[in-house]
């Protein structure tokens, strides 16, 4: 077997092309966009690399075969924010060979060790956590746009090799064809009528403040997590970039205090359902078959990527406030049948506390390990 580095535009074709070859007997996959993934690895679009570098292998066999592929990356303004200096691993895929994938792995740590760090996360991405994040260890279904899907044997390599769970991120599923708990809903709708509160719908037309708002109230909510490092507008109008040619604005709500913004949460149409039949390629013709698929097929599903709220407001029912906004606004349509409540953290009690009053139930588990060297 060969560590070849992803150096010019061949490797990184092949790069993009081994997933179609690991999942090709597995219906579950859906295809991520290729320029998705390069958009990760391009200076010019990825704003991380202004604080962090990354880099990434091939894995091939003695015939030149490739069967396995990974990337590491340090992102400065987290690295150095734990008990040791700690790196990070993703985009892994592999044949389910133990050599393979430890040869993989040790590549990744070699290179991280030689820029000083002493661990490594993984699965992991060179951006935010809301997407190519985490190790599928639950809910093997086919997953929305930006979730890592994985064969089970993943976990197993990963472990023989002596990662350890950091924390589980957990997606849970509600069924919308089945009316909220009474007890939640009268909550909700009592926040939603007390005189200073609002609720706002976002606009496309009023970007520069709805992407404030964002980070305010984000910087504000995630402060107290561990390796917490504040959000900036770059990153977020980069990501509302990625989203908008598939965005709804009507499932995306703002709160307000007054006229401070005090919550939000970010819903996106499951466009997988559509994407799954582009197989990752938004040339001329996937973009004649997105226009297409998009128009002839009915998505059911909806996808909360992110839901926040400011320290001083939680406890105060804004989150369920703004479920129940985003309820109301759907449920009518009498085409979305459910929603992925995600991407919670198993140490947020308090949010998973707020998915169990709606009645949702666990759906997905994604894993974040860390290897300490």
């Amino acid at each position: 077997m060969n560590i070849v580095p992803v150096t010019d535009i061949s490797a990184a074709k092949e790069f993009l092309d081994l997933p179609r070859d690991i999942y090709k007997n597995d219906p579950n996959w859906i295809s991520p966009l290729d320029n998705e993934i390069k958009d990760v690895f391009d200076p010019s679009r990825n704003n991380f690399f202004s604080h962090g570098e990354c880099t990434r292998w091939l894995l091939k066999d003695d015939k030149g075969n490739c069967i396995g592929r990974i990337a590491a990356f340090i992102n400065n303004h987290k690295a150095h924010s734990q008990s040791q200096p700690t790196g990070g691993v993703g985009f892994f895929e592999c044949i389910n060979n133990k050599e393979a994938a430890f040869l993989l792995f040790d590549t990744a740590r070699g290179w991280l060790k030689e820029k000083g760090m002493m661990a490594m996360d993984g699965p992991i991405n060179f951006g935010e956590n809301d997407k190519f994040w985490g190790l599928l260890v639950e809910g093997f279904k086919p997953p929305s746009m930006g979730m890592n899907y994985n064969p089970p044997y993943y976990q197993e390599l990963f472990e023989a090799y002596g990662f350890r769970k950091q924390y589980d991120q957990l997606t849970n599923f509600l069924d919308l064809t089945i009316p909220f708990p009474d007890r939640f809903t009268k909550i909700a709708d009592w926040v939603m009528k007390k005189p200073d509160y609002s609720f706002r719908q976002f606009n496309k037309k009023e970007f520069s403040k709805f992407a404030a708002d964002f980070r305010e109230v984000y910087n504000d909510a995630w402060s107290d997590f561990d390796s917490f490092s504040p959000i900036e507008l770059e990153t977020i109008s980069e990501t509302f970039r990625q989203m908008k040619p598939v965005m709804d604005e009507k499932i995306i709500w703002f709160a307000y205090h007054k006229d401070e913004p005090i919550g939000f949460v970010l819903c996106m149409p499951d466009i997988n359902q559509v994407l799954k039949h582009l197989h990752g390629k938004m040339n001329w013709l996937g973009k004649f078959k997105f226009l297409w698929y998009k128009q002839t097929t009915t998505i059911d599903r909806i996808r909360i990527i992110i839901m926040g709220c400011k320290k001083k407001f939680q406890n105060h029912g804004i989150e369920s406030a703004l479920t129940r906004k985003l309820q109301l606004e759907v449920v009518p349509r009498k085409t979305i049948k459910g929603v992925e409540l995600a991407w919670v953290g198993d140490f947020n009690q308090k949010m998973l506390a707020i998915h169990e009053a709606t009645g949702a139930t666990k759906d997905k588990v994604h894993r974040t390990y860390r290897y300490i060297f």
